[in-house]
């Protein structure tokens, strides 16, 4: 085998079912050999998609999603997806194609210090100089990328590793002219050429592909969960909150499902987590979250940390007992130290305390606790709803039509199915739709996390709609958004992807624009025109629907649907009305 055939082979073993990619001279024996190991290999536009589509892989999979670029710009192009994947804690594995070992350093094309750049991104950053190595390197990536804190491994794959020692050899082979005797320079470059060459694939043939490692993961200590079970049970108004990252075994999810309707207690969730109690359970609360934490007397987090989305630690109250769970000690200390700190894996952790609960007895009565946050979370959505109302009577009346965004989403969510994966990309329009959708299921919704990126709506559905093929994929696009990954559906079309994107078109940098305009009084670099991104869609051999009227929405949501069940990605391009809906919701 070749070193492009030993990465595949590892893959194989480890796995991998996609390998996303943007093609180059410095990679091409990994795709080769991707393909002939039966890894189904996916090329993008744009490098960052791949990262993005492989970080979308390992959160619904749990196996370490793989991206390949070549040297040089093909590595810089990635670095905010990387970087996304590394505060989102997804474990995603960077194969960097590289200039050949005996070049570094001497200005070889792309040849840059791809460690420096990054180390800082990463759990760990690994340049491999002989092929017998690629195997115990790459087998060490991914255990390390799953492993405590899971996040993203680069590994440097230079080039002369990647092909036959024959090949190899004849571009080392010294530059002599047939009519004369080589000079003792030229003998000696030829003889150190030998030795490199010698020490590169020495070994090769004895190397053996292992299965793939079970990294365990961190396990929440036993007196922790105690502790944690024995205040919830003195508790009268306890509130939970579940991030993504107690979806890092996303096998376990139904389990964890089930845990968290034993312990009884209200429940926020956030990122990763939404839908992990379907639509509609009673214990599951979405709106008027700060008054809630603010009144509990116990506030458990469970893989969230305390950062700007709950005001550095402020929205709980300071008489709550303050519990936490999280992979990482880091997090649960930020800002505000928790009475009961239960370093380990979240989604274990709160298995673990429905389990300790059980053998405390009986849950105590907290109906009414209960029926008070549902009562403030009903109002709001009735409120929300009438809003959407009179937006759509607006819309009807105004004289350029247009579309209420509540009243889209209103009707997206009537229709949803069950089966359906929804990708956040997106400011002002998508953070609404995010008050009105309800994903249906554990592991239906993917939004950037913490880094607040634009640009992870292709990579992101690409990904998903590459697990889950039957699932109704939508991405939900800002039309600032849209801009970053709207190529992708040349990717979606040749790739035979099937998804729907539903681009909220509005002619502006909405969440910005609110604030900017009126503190400042100018709009200045938020303005956009209403493009006709559904014409570009079509352009790139997707299909393009506009809409317009909002007596058009039902009919459009079900040509668009209708269009990707027969196998063909689309894109809704939706003119909005503007709204003051979200009016003051600029994050800092």
């Amino acid at each position: 085998m070749d070193g492009g055939a030993l990465i595949a082979e590892v893959l194989r073993k480890q796995g991998v079912r996609f390998l996303f990619t943007l093609c180059g001279g410095h990679i091409s024996p990994i795709l080769v050999g991707a393909k002939r190991a039966d890894i189904r290999v996916i090329d993008v536009r744009h490098e960052v998609n791949a990262v993005f589509a492989a970080d979308a892989v390992a959160r619904l999979t749990g196996v370490p999603g793989v991206a390949a670029v070549t040297a040089g710009p093909g590595l810089t192009n990635t670095i905010t997806a990387v970087k996304n994947a590394q505060l989102a804690q997804s474990p995603v594995i960077i194969l960097g194609g590289a200039t050949a070992t005996v070049l570094k350093g001497r200005g070889a094309l792309q040849d840059i210090d791809q460690l420096a750049l990054m180390r800082p991104h990463v759990k760990w950053a690994v340049s491999v100089s002989r092929v017998r190595d690629l195997v115990p390197v790459l087998e060490r990536a991914f255990a390390v990328a799953l492993s405590d804190v899971p996040g993203p491994v680069f590994v440097e794959c230079p080039v002369d590793l990647l092909y036959a020692p024959e090949i190899v050899k004849s571009w080392y082979s010294a530059k002599t002219r047939p009519d004369r005797t080589p000079t003792l320079q030229e003998r000696a470059l030829a003889a150190y050429l030998d030795i490199h060459t010698w020490r590169m694939f020495a070994g090769a043939n004895s190397v053996r592909v292992g299965p793939a490692r079970v990294v365990a993961p961190p396990h929440p200590p036993t007196d922790e969960v105690r502790a944690a079970a024995k205040a919830l049970q003195a508790a009268q108004r306890p509130v939970m909150v579940i991030g993504s990252q107690a979806m890092a075994l996303p096998g376990e999810a139904r389990a964890i499902a089930g845990a968290v309707e034993a312990l009884g207690v209200p429940v926020y969730l956030s990122g990763m987590a939404r839908g992990l109690l379907g639509a509609k359970h009673r214990l599951q609360m979405r709106h008027a979250r700060k008054a809630a934490l603010k009144q509990a007397d116990l506030v458990l987090l469970a893989g969230v940390p305390c950062d700007f989305r709950l005001d550095y630690g402020a929205h709980i109250g300071r008489k709550a007992v303050y519990v936490a769970a999280n992979r990482s000690e880091e997090e649960m200390q930020r800002n505000r130290r928790p009475q009961i700190a239960a370093p380990g894996d979240a989604g274990r952790f709160l298995q673990a305390l429905a389990q300790a609960a059980r053998g405390l007895g009986a849950t105590p009565e907290r109906g009414e606790w209960v029926a008070k946050l549902r009562a403030a979370d009903d109002k709001r959505d009735a409120e929300i709803a009438e809003q959407g109302a009179a937006g759509a009577a607006d819309a009807v009346d105004a004289a350029e039509p247009t579309v209420s965004p509540l009243d889209l989403f209103r009707r997206l969510e009537a229709t949803l199915p069950n089966d359906s994966v929804l990708v956040a990309d997106g400011g002002d329009f998508v953070a609404t739709g995010s008050y009105i959708l309800r994903p249906r299921g554990p592991l239906s919704w993917l939004d950037p996390g913490v880094f607040g990126t634009l640009g992870v709506g292709a990579g992101f559905a690409l990904g998903a709609k590459l697990v889950r093929p039957d699932a109704e994929t939508w991405i939900l696009y800002g039309d600032g958004s849209v801009g970053y990954s709207l190529a992708e559906f040349d990717t979606f079309v040749r790739h035979k992807v099937p998804v729907i994107a539903l681009v909220g078109n509005d002619a502006s940098w909405a969440q910005i624009a609110r604030e900017q305009v009126e503190i400042l009084g100018d709009p200045i670099g938020t303005e956009l025109r209403r493009t006709d991104y559904h014409t570009a869609a079509a352009g790139f051999g997707g299909v393009g629907l506009e809409l317009r009227s909002p007596e058009r929405i039902d009919a459009v949501l079900a040509e668009a649907r209708a269009t990707a069940k027969a196998g063909e990605p689309v894109l809704i391009n939706a003119h909005l009305r503007r709204t003051d809906f979200r009016k003051g919701s600029i994050s800092m």
